[in-house]
């Protein structure tokens, strides 16, 4: 079966930019001093829900490639520290990481030497595939969450230029 289709569609999917924001279009002009505050009605600040988003994907894709790979204690282990003010750097890297770790799962999955249904040996069950899905689920619910959090702030940047593809 070729199944060069689906990787696309899943190398798509994990760019996130179908049917609502992308992840670029969500951190770009976050302002540096609402970065750690946690509005009412908000469970985690920007800071927080982009290195949750960072280190989550960096776990998935690092337990999909690396037998040796040691996960991060749950939940402590996902989220930063609550007394870390992050400056620019700290943020843009943060951002970088993300990238490239969502890079590196879209050349996984469209690698064709990457078998997507079978489970992966070290783990449970889990194949490469389900991975990629429960990386592009878990993203676009935190996501979300960002959006809501910059309406919270009054800090969401309206973009009438922007088309979303469906």
């Amino acid at each position: 079966m070729d199944d060069s289709r689906i990787r696309e569609h899943v190398a798509k999917l994990l760019s996130g930019s179908d049917a609502h924001l992308d992840f670029d279009d969500t951190v770009s002009r976050f302002p540096v001093e609402l970065r750690t505050v946690i509005p009412r009605g908000a469970a985690h600040s920007a800071w927080q829900l982009l290195e949750h988003l960072r280190i989550a994907q960096w776990d998935i894709l690092e337990f999909s490639r690396n037998p040796n790979h040691v996960s991060p204690t749950f939940p402590d282990g996902y989220w930063p520290s609550g007394d870390i003010t992050p400056d620019e750097d700290a943020w843009e890297k943060s951002v970088s990481a993300f990238r490239a770790d969502r890079e590196a799962l879209q050349e996984l999955i469209a690698n064709e030497a990457t078998d997507l249904l079978t489970p992966i040996p070290h783990g449970t069950g889990q194949t490469i595939l389900r991975e990629c899905f429960v990386v592009a689920k878990h993203n676009s619910y935190h996501l979300g969450q960002m959006v809501l959090l910059r309406r919270l702030l009054g800090v969401w940047h309206e973009d009438g230029n922007r088309k979303i593809e469906i």
